[in-house]
């Protein structure tokens, strides 16, 4: 039988592939490696560590997608599995991919601008139908907490922007 530590790194790109399928349930068009969630897997005493990072403490779709990082390992043979909560340092915008931006767009959702450090209301967002960038706020709030509704006034449109966070 060959020892965890000489099978682990030909195992792990496959388990972040495994990974990289399972959608945002709020977001179906990103996967949680997309938002940069999945924080690192590892091989450990027999079976796998995933670390990941909830988009904030309070998201109502952890518990699922924990599940549906047990369901996907156990269902391809890497167990045991254990999922260590990682919230520090919190999850934050920045760590979305280039790729994700621009599916988020393809969407119909305005991708964050800027960077978290600078987390306020942007100067400028587009609009994901038709790019102008004349486009203003509706309300803060949008369809999740992570989401504020916006107007562009050029297509006079109504688009979720997701906040940088």
């Amino acid at each position: 039988m060959q020892r965890l530590a000489e099978i682990a790194p030909a195992e792990i790109p496959q388990i972040w592939s495994l990974l990289s399928q399972i959608p945002d349930p709020e977001v179906p068009v990103l996967t949680i490696t997309d938002l940069g969630m999945v924080r690192s897997v590892s091989a450990q005493a027999g079976g796998w560590v995933i670390g990941f990072t909830p988009t904030y403490s309070g998201c109502p779709a952890t518990e699922h997608l924990l599940g549906a990082i047990r369901e996907t390992m156990t269902a391809h043979g890497f167990t045991p599995v254990h999922i260590v909560l990682q919230l520090d340092p919190a999850w934050t915008t920045d760590w979305m991919t280039d790729d994700a931006r621009a599916r988020l767009r393809e969407y119909g959702i305005s991708p964050p601008v800027g960077h978290s450090c600078h987390a306020h209301a942007p100067a400028e967002v587009t609009c994901p139908r038709c790019a102008s960038t004349n486009t203003s706020v509706i309300s803060e709030f949008g369809s999740t907490a992570c989401k504020a509704l916006y107007r562009c006034n050029a297509c006079r449109e109504p688009f979720d922007y997701f906040k940088c966070i």
